[in-house]
C-alpha cells in the first residue's frame, strides 16, 4: 500500500494539452519556473513509467501530481494569465499505508489542502495542544480532496497545532487511525508514539498516539516540530522515564523526538518536561540510531532549579541503564536510571550510564550529546 496504489484523479486527468505542459516544464524548466525540493531528491526528468496520480483545479491554479516511483513530482500553473509555473519534488521511496496516506495539492492562505490515498476512509482535523479536545470532520471531494487545514508550519506562534487525523477503509488493516502532521513538505509526516515498556508493552514498538496517554504526550511536545529539518518522514514520541525531582518537586518527564527522513538519516532531540513548564531540548544528535530500535538505551542529564532556589543536576536513563555517573566538578553515583545531585550554577560535569555486564561506562558524552554531554 503506496503510491502506486493510486490510481488518476481529478476534473483534468483527459487534458492533454495541461499534462504536456507539466512534463514539458519538469523535463526542461522554462526560465521563471520555481523550483523546490526536499533534501537528497534527484530532479532530474521523468523516466519511463511515470504514472499520473491527479491532474484538476484548485485555489486558482491547475495541479499536476506524478509519481514515478521514487519520487511525487507537483506541477501547478496559474489560471490566471499572470505568474510562473512551480515544480516540486520530494521522496517518497519506501513509503507505505501511513506514509502515502496523502500529498499536499496547494497551500492556500497558509493552510494545506491534501488529496487523500484511496484507502483512507474518513479524514479529521485535530489540534495535538488541546487532548482533551475532539477531532473536526474534513470536507473531502469525491475525487478525494480535503478542504483546507491549517498548516502549523507558517503559523508562527505555536498557539496551536492542527494535524489529519486519517482513518483508512475497513478492507485495510482494520481500521487504521493515524496522525500526520504538516511539517511544510509535499507529504505530511506520520506522527507515532512509543510507550514505555510495562507488562502490557514488552518490546519496543511504535504505536498510534490515538490514546489519551499518547496525546497528552504530543500536546507538551508539538511545538517542537517546528524545529525538525525538512523531508521528514515519520516523528516518533518515546516518554523513556519519568523522574521525582528532589524538594517534593512534582515529576518530570524525559523524552526523545525522533525524526526520521526521506533520505533515511534521523535526527533525535531529548526533552525534559517539568510540571507546568514547556518542556526543554536539553541534547540533540543527527545522523543517529540513537532512540531508535536500534539504540534504545540512552541517558540525558538537564539543569533544574528547585522553587527553594538550589540548583541541581538531574539525570535519567532508559529502562536498560542500570548505574548513571556525574564527573567533574560535580561527582555523584547513583545505581538504577535516575539521579539528582545538588550542583552550583555554571560547573561542568559529564553523565555517564551503565548497562548490565557492560563494566565501567565508557567516557562517551563528551563526544555526543544524546549521552549526557559536558553540563
Amino acid at each position: 500500500m503506496d503510491f502506486t496504489a493510486w490510481p488518476p484523479r481529478g476534473g483534468r486527468t483527459d487534458d492533454r494539452d495541461l499534462l504536456t505542459r507539466a512534463l514539458t516544464t519538469w523535463t526542461h524548466p522554462a526560465r521563471g519556473t520555481h523550483i523546490t525540493r526536499t533534501p537528497g531528491t534527484f530532479t532530474g526528468p521523468p523516466p519511463a513509467g511515470t504514472q499520473l496520480l491527479y491532474a484538476g483545479e484548485a485555489d486558482g491554479s491547475a495541479v499536476v501530481i506524478f509519481h514515478d516511483g521514487l519520487r511525487a513530482i507537483r506541477y501547478t500553473e496559474p489560471l490566471s494569465p499572470d505568474g510562473h509555473a512551480t515544480l516540486a519534488f520530494t521522496r517518497t521511496d519506501s513509503s507505505d499505508m501511513t506514509t502515502a496516506a496523502a500529498l499536499v495539492v496547494t497551500r492556500p492562505h497558509g493552510a494545506a489542502r491534501y488529496l487523500t490515498a484511496p484507502w483512507i476512509a474518513e479524514a479529521r482535523t485535530r489540534d495535538l495542544l488541546r487532548p482533551d479536545g475532539p477531532a473536526r470532520r474534513l470536507r473531502v471531494s469525491t475525487e478525494g480532496v480535503t478542504e483546507p487545514v491549517p498548516s502549523p508550519a507558517s503559523a508562527g506562534a505555536c498557539g496551536s497545532w492542527p494535524t489529519l487525523q486519517l482513518r483508512t477503509s475497513a478492507r485495510i488493516a482494520e481500521k487504521t487511525t493515524f496522525l500526520a502532521t504538516d511539517l511544510g513538505g509535499l507529504t505530511p509526516a506520520h506522527l507515532t508514539h512509543t510507550p514505555q515498556p510495562g507488562d502490557d508493552t514488552p518490546t519496543w514498538q511504535p504505536r498510534e498516539p490515538i490514546t489519551e496517554a499518547a496525546l497528552q504526550s504530543w500536546s507538551r511536545t508539538a511545538c517542537h516540530l517546528s524545529d525538525l529539518p525538512h523531508g521528514v518522514r515519520t516523528v516518533n514520541l518515546w516518554n523513556f522515564a519519568e523522574q521525582p525531582l528532589p524538594e517534593n518537586g512534582g515529576r518530570a518527564v524525559w523524552s526523545c523526538v525522533r525524526a526520521d527522513t526521506w533520505r533515511g538519516t534521523g535526527e533525535v532531540s531529548v526533552l525534559f518536561t517539568t510540571p507546568g513548564e514547556a518542556g526543554r531540548v536539553v541534547a540533540r544528535e543527527s545522523a543517529t540510531g540513537a532512540c531508535s530500535r536500534y539504540g534504545r538505551e540512552v541517558v540525558a542529564s538537564a539543569r533544574w532549579r528547585a522553587p527553594s532556589g538550589h540548583g541541581y543536576l538531574v539525570a535519567a536513563g532508559s529502562r536498560g541503564v542500570v548505574g548513571i555517573e556525574v564527573v567533574g566538578v560535580v561527582r555523584a553515583s547513583e545505581e538504577g536510571r535516575l539521579l539528582a545531585v545538588r550542583a552550583p550554577g555554571g560547573a561542568r560535569a559529564q553523565v555517564r550510564g551503565a548497562l548490565p555486564g557492560a563494566g565501567r561506562p565508557p567516557r562517551s558524552g563528551a563526544r555526543r550529546r544524546i549521552d549526557g554531554g559536558r553540563r
